[in-house]
């Protein structure tokens, strides 16, 4: 693997390195304050806010696979409003780098939502979840249309012109790369790879489905093979960055991410289990870019 600086840039937007954390698994991120240094990483992109607060989906949200997570948790958020006021300023505050996720049912709300992004006056980095599976309206009938990939992204360019714009895309399609293409056009400035992969389960006596809405989104180490794919191909299909996300669980995942020509990785639903391992991955690859990173000390708990 090329060793590439720590530090880089997409769009507008300066990043110290090149581990973020996903979005979902670390809620608004200072829920993992303690357990992990957020000033150390790239980035932190909370979980994804809507104009208005959502409860959620009702019934089960989380199952255990034998090599992954499935989640049901169908956008659950504070809204806008409060977001701004209070859930942003907290995370700044504790020395994180914030990348906002943005979400919508319709285009209505997509353009409320952006609207108060840039009334909030601090948004400087966005990534557009197009691609939730767990959602009736918007998430996959927004993100498998090229189309509207493209008008949602170039909204989202006009709305917020200082922000850096990027795309999550959705690995439940025939060809992730056209959208990859369709957000390049609409002017994002890289894509995020990829979202879940769309599973279920049966439990119980009478094998009925775990979840309500009876599928749900498929995250953990069961998809990096299909992540890596996914990356592998939009680096050679596009010219803007590719953040890679979907199944790290080690420091030699990311590495390998990175090999296939990502930008920058994401962490999600291995904290879970490992906290220590978004600090790890910096480490190990500040190491290899012959740094000298600042040693923090270890926590009580922590898997060093």
């Amino acid at each position: 693997m090329k060793t590439r600086d720590a530090a880089f840039s997409i769009g507008p937007a300066k990043f110290r390195n090149r581990v973020f954390l996903a979005s979902g698994p670390a809620g608004y991120g200072t829920e993992y304050e303690g357990l992990i240094d957020l000033r150390r990483l790239g980035a932190v992109v909370t979980k994804t806010i809507t104009f208005h607060p959502r409860a959620g989906n009702p019934g089960r949200r989380l199952w255990e696979t034998e090599a992954g997570l499935l989640n049901s948790i169908g956008l659950e958020n504070v809204g806008a409003e409060r977001f701004f006021a209070e859930r942003l300023p907290r995370l700044v505050d504790a020395g994180a780098r914030p990348v906002v996720s943005l979400g919508a049912e319709d285009w209505n709300e997509y353009r409320s939502l952006l609207d108060a992004s840039a009334a909030a006056g601090v948004v400087d980095a966005v990534e557009l979840n197009l691609s939730c599976p767990n959602v009736d309206r918007g998430g996959m009938s927004i993100g498998g249309d090229p189309a509207l990939v493209a008008k949602y992204v170039r909204a989202a360019r006009e709305a917020l012109p200082d922000a850096a714009i990027i795309a999550k895309l959705t690995p439940n399609t025939g060809d992730i790369t056209v959208l990859a293409r369709a957000a390049a056009e609409g002017g994002a400035h890289a894509v995020t790879a990829i979202n879940t992969l769309l599973g279920m389960d049966l439990c119980g006596a009478g094998q009925e489905p775990v979840f309500r809405r009876v599928r749900a989104g498929l995250s953990g180490p069961a998809i990096f093979p299909v992540a890596l794919d996914a990356v592998w191909r939009i680096v050679r299909a596009v010219d803007i960055p590719v953040v890679a996300s979907g199944g790290v669980s080690s420091v030699l995942d990311a590495r390998k991410f990175l090999a296939a020509g990502a930008a920058a990785v994401e962490i999600g639903t291995a904290i879970f289990y490992d906290s220590a391992l978004p600090e790890r991955i910096v480490e190990a690859l500040e190491e290899e870019c012959g740094g000298s990173p600042p040693k923090t000390k270890p926590r009580k708990g922590r898997k060093r």
